[in-house]
C-alpha cells in the first residue's frame, strides 16, 4: 500500500525545489530591500544638494532689493556700493582656484562643507551691519563658500547616471526658487529700521545647511558617496598637477568657462540693478523689489517647465532660440515706458535664461573627458560665480556716471556676445579626449 501511495505522489522538479528555497526568498529580499536603501540614500543626497543651491539662489536674489537701502545707509553711490560685487568676485575666484587644489587633496565632503562655513561666518559679519569696509568684506567670504558648494554640488550632480540632465534642471530650479524667495523677503527688511536682520534669516539657514551636508555626506570623498548609491568611482588623473595641467589644457573648458561667466554676470545683473532701474527711470515705489522676485520666479520656471522643450529641440540648438528670445524682450523693456509691462516682460526674460546654465553643464558633460568632469565643472562654476559679481560692478561703475539708464543697452550687448562665445564651444561630436 505504501508503495502505491508513492508512486502516485507528484514529484517536484529539482529545480522547482531550489527555486522556493527559503534561503533564495531571503537573499532576494534583502536585495530589493538593498536596491531600495540606495534609492533612497541617493534621493537624500540630490535633495541635500537642491537645498546648497537654494541657498546660493536666497544669497543671489537678496542684493537687488537691498541695494537702494544700503546705499542711503552708507550714504554711498553706484561706484561704491558696486565694491560689494568686486569683494564678491575676489571671493569667487580665490574659491575656484582653491577648489581645484583642495578638491583632489580633500575630497567632496570636507570642501563642501567648508564652503557652508565660509557662508557661516560671512551672514555673521552682515548682520551686524558694521562699517563698510567689514561689510564688503562678508562678500567676500561668502563668495569663496559659494564657489566651493557651487563646484562641489554641480560636479557631483554630472557625475551621476540616471538621467543627469533632468537632476541638472531640477538643481539649478532649486536655485531659482532660493533667488525668487529672498527678494520677497528682503523687499520687507529693506522698509525696516533694522534692514540687516534679513542676514539673520540668512544665518539660520545656511547653519542648517551645514548641518545636511555633514549628515548625508559625512565628510566624505564623492567616490565614497557615489558607492553608497551603488555608482562606480569616476575616473581621476595621476596627479593633483597632472589634472589640473589637463583641465586648464582643454580648450572647451575655457569656452564653457567665459560662456558661464557673462550668463551668471547677466542674470545677477539683471536681478541685482532691475529694482533700482524700475525705481529710478520707470517711477516705481518701494515694492519693486518684487520684480527682482518675478525674474528669479521666471527662472526657476524655465528650469523646471522647458526641460521637453530642451529634449525636443535640442539643447544646443534650444539656446540660441532663447538668447534670441531674450534680447527682444529687453528691447522692449528698454524702449516701452510701461511699469506693469516692464515687470512682465522681465519675468518671462527670467523663463528663458533659466534653462541656460544646466545647458552648459550638460553640455560640459558630454564634451569634456569623464575623469576630468568635477575638476571641469568646478572651474566652469566658479567661473559664472565671478561673473556674477564682474559684470554687476561694470554696470554699477558705468551707471555712476551716466545714470541706470544704461541698464538695458548693456544687458542686450551682454546677451548677444553671450551668444558668440556658445558659437564657438564644441559640439559633442567634437568631444575632447
Amino acid at each position: 500500500m505504501e508503495v502505491e501511495m508513492r508512486s502516485i505522489r507528484p514529484r517536484e522538479p529539482p529545480g522547482d525545489v531550489s527555486s522556493s528555497s527559503p534561503a533564495r526568498d531571503v537573499i532576494s529580499v534583502d536585495s530589493k530591500s538593498h536596491e531600495r536603501g540606495r534609492r533612497r540614500r541617493a534621493h537624500i543626497q540630490f535633495a541635500t544638494l537642491c537645498w546648497t543651491l537654494y541657498l546660493m539662489g536666497w544669497n543671489d536674489g537678496t542684493t537687488g532689493p537691498l541695494l537702494p537701502r544700503i546705499q542711503r545707509v552708507y550714504n554711498v553711490n553706484f561706484t561704491i556700493v558696486s565694491l560689494l560685487f568686486v569683494f564678491a568676485c575676489i571671493g569667487f575666484i580665490t574659491g575656484a582656484l582653491s577648489n581645484l587644489v583642495l578638491d583632489g587633496r580633500y575630497g567632496f565632503g570636507k570642501v563642501i562643507v567648508l564652503g557652508s562655513l565660509f557662508q557661516v561666518v560671512a551672514y555673521c559679519f552682515e548682520s551686524a551691519a558694521p562699517p563698510f569696509p567689514l561689510f564688503a568684506l562678508g562678500y567676500a567670504i561668502n563668495g569663496v563658500g559659494l564657489a566651493l558648494q557651487d563646484a562641489q554640488a554641480n560636479g557631483f550632480v554630472a557625475s551621476l547616471r540616471d538621467n543627469p540632465e533632468m537632476k541638472m534642471g531640477i538643481l539649478h530650479a532649486a536655485y531659482g526658487a532660493g533667488a525668487f524667495s529672498s527678494p520677497l523677503v528682503a523687499t520687507q527688511f529693506a522698509q525696516q529700521p533694522h534692514w540687516s536682520f534679513h542676514y539673520l534669516c540668512s544665518l539660520g539657514l545656511a547653519l542648517v545647511n551645514t548641518i545636511l551636508l555633514i549628515t548625508v555626506f559625512g565628510l566624505k570623498t564623492q567616490d565614497e558617496c557615489l558607492a553608497q548609491i551603488g555608482l562606480p568611482p569616476c575616473e581621476k588623473g595621476n596627479s593633483e598637477r597632472s589634472q589640473l595641467r589637463q583641465v586648464f589644457a582643454l580648450r572647451a573648458v575655457h569656452l564653457l568657462a567665459f560662456f558661464i561667466l557673462v550668463y551668471v554676470g547677466v542674470e545677477v545683473t539683471v536681478g541685482g540693478w532691475i529694482v533700482t532701474y524700475i525705481i529710478d527711470i520707470r517711477g516705481g515705489g518701494p515694492s519693486s523689489g518684487y520684480i527682482s522676485s518675478g525674474f528669479f520666479g521666471g527662472l526657476m520656471i524655465g528650469r523646471l517647465c522647458l526641460l521637453w522643450v530642451n529634449r525636443k529641440v535640442g539643447e544646443r540648438r534650444v539656446l540660441f532660440i532663447y538668447a534670441f528670445l531674450a534680447i527682444g524682450l529687453e528691447l522692449v523693456v528698454w524702449f516701452v515706458p510701461s511699469l506693469v509691462g516692464g515687470a512682465v516682460a522681465v519675468s518671462v526674460v527670467g523663463i528663458l535664461l533659466g534653462p541656460m546654465y544646466p545647458i552648459a553643464m550638460n553640455h560640459a558633460g558630454r564634451v569634456l573627458p569623464r575623469w576630468l568632469l568635477t575638476g571641469s565643472i568646478g572651474w566652469i562654476a566658479g567661473c559664472g560665480q565671478a561673473g556674477s559679481a564682474l559684470l554687476p560692478f561694470m554696470t554699477g561703475a558705468i551707471a555712476s556716471k551716466s545714470g541706470i539708464v544704461i541698464l538695458q543697452p548693456l544687458l542686450v550687448s551682454m546677451m548677444a556676445f553671450m551668444m558668440s562665445i556658445w558659437i564657438l564651444v564644441p559640439s559633442s561630436a567634437r568631444r575632447e579626449e
